[in-house]
């Protein structure tokens, strides 16, 4: 039997190799995961789980990307150094979904937390920004199934008892921005969405009984006392 091994000399999966999965039906296909992202609370608990070391201060800032600029796993995983700009708090994503180039923001406290992981960042070799750390091939991208590995880890330790994936983080940032005031408009630039549609799915999240005291505390309709109103 041909064993396969890697660049530094490791027993290789088959599975690696390109044309192995030709033809063969995706195993979640057909799967719907509802939004239901997790609350601030939860966020905050499985950041409080991560190491006060590289690899914890690598995963808390891969957290605070997607919930707090709402990118998707795949835009943050291709992020440089010289993507974000702390000046303007922004951030530069070159090759989004489609193809497209949007730069988002991201708030002060976002900052802070992504602090740590960029002062250790730059002891490792020049690259992506979120990188391996250890190894012969330390400064060369991290993996998204490896991003969801440890999510699930620390979500597991620390309690949380729903679906913590990077999407979710996603979800959780739209959300907010809805429910603090934002513009949908503003929402769906910041998502990278083409249309407002796909925004609105978003925003499915949205508790029934935010829905009803916000309506339900409307202003009653401003008129002239001249008009009349009958009934």
């Amino acid at each position: 039997m041909t064993v396969l091994l890697d660049a530094p000399g490791r027993r290789r999966s088959p599975a690696t190799l390109p044309g192995y999965h030709a033809g063969r039906p995706p195993r979640n296909k057909g799967m719907h995961y509802p939004a239901d992202p997790p609350t601030v609370e939860e966020i905050v608990a499985v950041m409080r789980q991560a190491a006060d070391d590289r690899h914890g201060w690598r995963v808390r800032a891969m957290i605070v990307v997607l919930w707090r600029s709402g990118l998707r796993i795949q835009e943050a995983l291709v992020l440089g150094e010289h993507d974000l700009d702390h000046r303007r708090g922004s951030v530069l994503v070159r090759n989004g979904k489609g193809g497209r180039r949007r730069e988002v923001g991201m708030d002060e406290w976002g900052w802070e937390q992504l602090r740590p992981w960029l002062h250790a960042r730059a002891d490792l070799p020049a690259g992506p920004l979120f990188c391996i750390i250890d190894g012969p091939t330390r400064g060369r991208p991290w993996s998204s199934a490896n991003v969801r590995v440890e999510f699930r880890r620390l979500a597991a330790q620390a309690g949380i008892r729903r679906r913590f994936a990077p999407h979710q983080l996603r979800h959780a940032h739209a959300l907010e921005l809805a429910r603090e005031g934002v513009p949908l408009n503003v929402i769906q630039r910041q998502l990278g969405h083409a249309n407002l549609g796909t925004t609105s799915i978003y925003l499915q999240g949205i508790d029934p009984e935010e829905i009803i005291a916000a309506v339900r505390t409307r202003r009653a309709p401003m008129m002239s006392a001249s008009a009349g109103l009958r009934l």
